[in-house]
């Protein structure tokens, strides 16, 4: 239970982590936050939600004990872009957000990845790590948690003041399940991730994607969701011990489909 414990945290606490400034970094986000690519991202955060309730401000969160990944912006083939290396490490550029149910429409990223984890799986808690990540995090009805989950939201809240999401779904490209595949999280199943790309053919090159998040989180979760309240890109290799590099376009939240960078 303790394993399990501490692994799920790992996960979770990049949504958990905001009112402890100790363990916040803001390093390479002062400089992304700055950056063209944050412009862009922020400007569709508040599409189809009150702009009151949005709070633009990415934050390179740091996981206790862990090897941080790298974060900085970039200009890649002509596009706007996060670049990331990831040296058996693991952390997140996290947004805060708030958009009500009623406004969820779609999301857009992009990533450029050059190679793929040699025996990440992410099935296996040991082996879970992957190139990128987009997350997505909400709110919901908690009296749903299983008792570990409960307990684990208990814990979280005694550390940080916060709960835990009620729910994390993430887009990702996986070795080698089909893209449609949902991958439950192999600490806890409250982290459910939507597999958009699978294997080597289109690596090296710019992939772009648009999401329908109220159809991806109820094929996930067979629920309606619930509010979005984070979003985040996330590359992780500290389970395989790994190197791996790749950039993140812009994220972009309803409104019109932007015009191609290239």
């Amino acid at each position: 239970m303790k394993r399990f414990v501490r692994g799920a945290a790992v996960v979770l606490l990049p949504f958990l982590l905001g009112a402890c400034s100790t363990l916040i970094e803001r390093d390479e986000a002062a400089a992304i936050a700055a950056s063209p690519w944050a412009r862009q991202s922020t400007a569709a955060s508040t599409s189809g939600a009150d702009a009151s309730a949005a709070t633009p401000g990415w934050e390179h969160m740091k996981f206790p004990g862990k090897q941080p990944t790298q974060f900085g912006y970039a200009r890649k083939d002509g596009r706007d872009a996060v670049a990331v290396l990831a040296a058996s490490s693991v952390s997140m550029m996290r947004n805060k957000i708030r958009i009500e149910p009623s406004a969820l429409d779609r999301v857009r990223f992009s990533w450029k990845v050059p190679q793929l984890i040699a025996g990440a799986d992410m099935v296996l808690r040991d082996a879970d790590d992957s190139p990128v990540r987009i997350v997505l995090a909400f709110e919901g009805d908690r009296s749903k948690f299983s008792a570990k989950d409960a307990m684990l939201s208990e814990l979280t809240r005694a550390l940080t003041g916060e709960e835990m999401p009620y729910a994390t779904l993430m887009y990702v490209w996986c070795n080698n399940r089909e893209p449609g595949s949902v991958i439950l999280g192999p600490r806890t199943d409250r982290i459910r991730k939507l597999v958009v790309q699978s294997g080597p053919m289109q690596l090296n090159q710019w992939l772009d994607y648009e999401r329908d998040i109220a159809a991806d989180y109820e094929r996930a979760f067979g629920e309606k969701p619930g509010a979005l309240v984070g979003i985040g890109i996330m590359s992780d290799s500290d389970n395989t011990r790994s190197t791996v590099t790749a950039w993140y376009g812009p994220i972009r939240l309803g409104g019109p489909a932007p015009a191609s960078k290239e």
